[in-house]
């Protein structure tokens, strides 16, 4: 099986890639840039942190890079500023299925872990899934945080993931945590965001082969 797992520079998502690929799934990597809404060291630390996973698996994890900075702007310009976090994994979900579609992958991992941070509440994740029509494996979603520091430490991620970078300062005062999926919905008339993730999807780029 082959699958797009989203990576970010934080802890959780390289755990999640090296579970699913350690599980027997093919797995490619594909990172949202949020630039310009992170800085250049999100990026360089991601770049890092597949390195790092090609040697703890002992075989290469193709990494792609897609764009993510103008979703993210488009969202903040017409969604309620509160479901921001939301419509953005909404955003990410629907890109790296397309990507997937793309490369002859059949599902999406993710880092999700329930209820660890305000997007990944249960009522928040059904929100991310609405309407999506594609699997989405999450290999970390019960788990606590402890566990899954103590597999980035045995894997090699963990200092990379803790290393200093600007996080996302498109993030809103207060998040919800529980979106509702009329509430959505409702935006689908202002933000057209199955066309936004494809014309990202086709700009991502492969960074590490």
């Amino acid at each position: 099986m082959k699958a797009v797992s989203l990576i970010s520079g934080g802890i959780d998502s390289p755990v999640a890639s090296y579970m699913m690929s350690r599980a027997g799934a093919d797995v490619v990597l594909l990172h949202m840039d949020n630039r310009p809404y992170a800085d250049d060291r999100a990026l360089q630390n991601v770049m890092d942190i597949s390195c790092r996973l090609d040697e703890a698996l002992g075989k290469s994890l193709p990494l792609y890079v897609a764009p993510h900075g103008d979703s993210q702007r488009m969202i903040s310009e017409t969604c309620d500023r509160n479901y921001q976090c939301v419509m953005c994994k909404r955003a990410m979900q629907r890109t790296a299925r397309e990507f997937a579609k793309s490369i002859g992958a059949s599902a999406i991992i993710m880092g999700d872990s329930l209820g660890q941070v305000a997007s990944q509440t249960l009522k928040n994740i059904r929100a991310e899934n609405a309407g999506l029509g594609f699997p989405v494996l999450r290999p970390l979603i019960g788990m606590d945080k402890i566990e899954i520091i103590e597999i980035a430490k045995e894997i090699g991620t963990f200092d990379l993931s803790i290393r200093e970078a600007t996080g996302c300062t498109i993030v809103p005062r207060k998040v919800t945590v529980a979106a509702e999926i009329d509430k959505i919905e409702s935006f689908n008339g202002r933000l057209d965001l199955d066309e936004i993730a494809k014309r990202s999807a086709e700009r991502a780029v492969l960074v590490r082969g």
